[in-house]
């Protein structure tokens, strides 16, 4: 074993060293996906993602070239690492690359378009005070056109820092908006636990429960081991969640939507939303 002194590059990713913080970014990355999509002098964009409907499978007629497409839809996935801000729209692409279409392309440009004006941005990891975890979690309801299925997103904060983030649509069909959320939720608190034993296997155990925070009322009552009517369908996620809850592992609270973090991973924000979230993400440029 060699000591290789301190990290600058890991597998693409730059590491700029400052005496309170890191920075991590893809600039370099970032412009070669560009350049291999021919979109190295293309327009830039606001947000990566419109506000309109979720893409439907059959959407167009199919893209041309569909190895092209899979190739750097795989490579956004990659740039996720340090943009969580495209999670959420390289997500939606994703979901086609069996039988790509038009429209997906289309998308894929627009993620493209957004890269083009921001290369420069990355994930900041600063000193904090607070070693506090906390999960911030939503879902957006049946949103899938071909499925009807939900997405999930959860931002997890280690002090001030993003350590973990998801945007994943749930492998079953919820049936109302609490049940969607409440998955959500669980996937959540699943990431959380995961993170708090990591932390006590690397002899830094956290000594507050893991706040969760959800914009809907309905899935904060359920986390209350008394609540238990109706809610059959979603009884493993709720024995889950509430055990961890009378445990004290985890606290289940309600926050404004205004402040929901998570909404940056499962739909897509107007262009002040999505900056306002963006920084509080951390990802900016330094």
């Amino acid at each position: 074993m060699k000591d290789l002194g301190p990290l600058h590059h890991f597998l693409g990713i730059t590491v700029e060293r400052h005496p309170d913080r890191l920075f991590l970014h893809q600039r370099t990355y970032t412009l070669d996906i560009l350049k291999r999509a021919v979109m190295a002098d293309c327009k830039p964009c606001s947000t990566p993602v419109d506000l309109k409907a979720k893409l439907s499978a059959d959407s167009g007629p199919p893209v041309r070239d569909p190895s092209q497409f899979r190739s750097i839809a795989g490579a956004l996935q990659y740039l996720t690492f340090t943009r969580p801000d495209i999670a959420y729209a390289v997500q939606q692409v994703c979901l086609h690359m069996h039988d790509p279409r038009d429209s997906h392309l289309a998308a894929m440009k627009r993620i493209l378009r957004y890269l083009q004006g921001t290369p420069d941005y990355g994930l900041l990891l600063r000193r904090s005070r607070s070693t506090d975890l906390a999960v911030y979690t939503d879902a957006d309801w049946a949103g899938c056109p071909d499925t009807r299925r939900s997405t999930s997103g959860y931002a997890v904060f280690l002090g001030d820092n993003l350590v973990s983030w998801s945007a994943k649509r749930q492998t079953v069909v919820s049936r109302s908006s609490a049940e969607a959320e409440y998955r959500a939720v669980a996937n959540g608190v699943a990431e959380a636990t995961w993170l708090r034993q990591l932390l006590l296997e690397l002899h830094a155990p956290l000594s507050w429960c893991t706040l969760v925070y959800c914009d809907n009322i309905s899935v904060v009552y359920l986390s209350n081991p008394v609540q238990h009517q109706r809610a059959k369908h979603v009884e493993i996620d709720l024995h889950f969640v509430r055990e961890k809850v009378v445990i004290g592992q985890v606290h289940v609270l309600h926050v404004p939507t205004t402040s929901q973090f998570a909404d940056i991973f499962m739909k897509g924000l107007a262009s002040s939303v999505f900056n306002e979230f963006r920084s509080s993400l951390n990802i900016c440029i330094v």
